[in-house]
């Protein structure tokens, strides 16, 4: 995810529109997952391990970058079939909200499934889980977990684990406009440096840094989301991902920058972010709902 929800690496309502009907593969892979989380059982879990065990059932699924910049105006894209490192989170999580809320007989009937499926993306993707044009989607990531927060989804866990203060203000949309196509239409630059304006007002985002968080990996659960903080200028976030233990030390399963599918870091989580220049902490966040 560098270059914030996508595009420098490339780096509504309730329907979906009509002429944006789902693919048939994307409904095939919804159908299958959760008819395989009802058979696991994935409902009864606590959330967090429920959708550590849903992530690692697309293990091997195709990363793409910039999957939400199709042509176009803004809608709620559903891509079931390739991930970035943003998309990969919000599906694991409207995957989950589906597979507990609705379930398989939900499937009975695609248009109402796939109907809400798209619902459930919008409420986590975009301002106030609601779709208003570009300017409405959750770019900064810190913003998309202060968000969905707000509304009762998670709760963000960075300051209770003794992280410390960044005063950065964000402005890296604003200050590279040519890597988002979006920016030249009528009124979106101004909208989006006024987003990031109010954002700064809100300073300072809570972070661990890349030292203190062996020490703090016991607090954080599976199924957590990790957002490893950047180091570039402007930006608050260079990569995002879930919490996964694997022989009891904590590792990253996510859609990575370098590779081509989703996978479970090789290297535990606090080696990864020590390894890699441009990312210095996480900020860390529970969804119980």
């Amino acid at each position: 995810m560098i270059g914030v929800r996508y595009p420098i690496l490339l780096l509504v309502g309730l329907l979906t529109p009509p002429d944006q009907a789902w693919d048939d593969a994307d409904w095939k892979v919804l159908e299958e997952k959760v008819r395989w989380a009802a058979r696991e059982g994935l409902d009864t879990l606590p959330i967090g391990r429920a959708i550590a065990r849903l992530g690692q059932g697309f293990v091997g699924a195709t990363y793409t970058p910039g999957t939400l910049e199709v042509p176009g105006p803004e809608r709620v894209v559903v891509n079931l079939q390739a991930f970035d490192c943003v998309t990969f989170i919000e599906n694991l999580l409207a995957l989950t909200r589906f597979t507990r809320e609705d379930g398989v007989t939900a499937l009975r009937n695609r248009p109402e499934a796939e109907a809400k499926y798209a619902r459930y993306l919008e409420e986590i993707r975009y301002r106030g889980g609601r779709l208003d044009g570009y300017p409405s989607r959750l770019h900064y990531f810190s913003e998309w977990l202060s968000d969905n927060a707000g509304r009762g989804r998670m709760r963000v866990l960075s300051r209770e684990l003794a992280a410390v203060p960044d005063s950065e203000p964000l402005s890296f949309m604003s200050r590279h406009p040519g890597s988002y196509r979006q920016m030249a239409e009528p009124g979106v630059a101004a909208a989006i440096a006024a987003m990031e304006a109010q954002l700064n007002r809100n300073l300072p985002r809570w972070y661990v840094p890349e030292a203190g968080i062996a020490a703090r990996a016991s607090r954080i659960e599976d199924g957590d989301i990790i957002a490893a903080t950047s180091t570039l200028p402007g930006l608050d976030v260079a990569h995002t991902g879930i919490a996964l233990r694997v022989n009891g030390r904590l590792h990253l399963l996510h859609a990575p920058l370098v590779g081509r599918t989703v996978e479970i870091s090789a290297v535990p989580l606090a080696e990864r972010i020590a390894g890699i220049a441009t990312q210095d902490g996480i900020m860390v966040a529970r969804v119980i709902h």
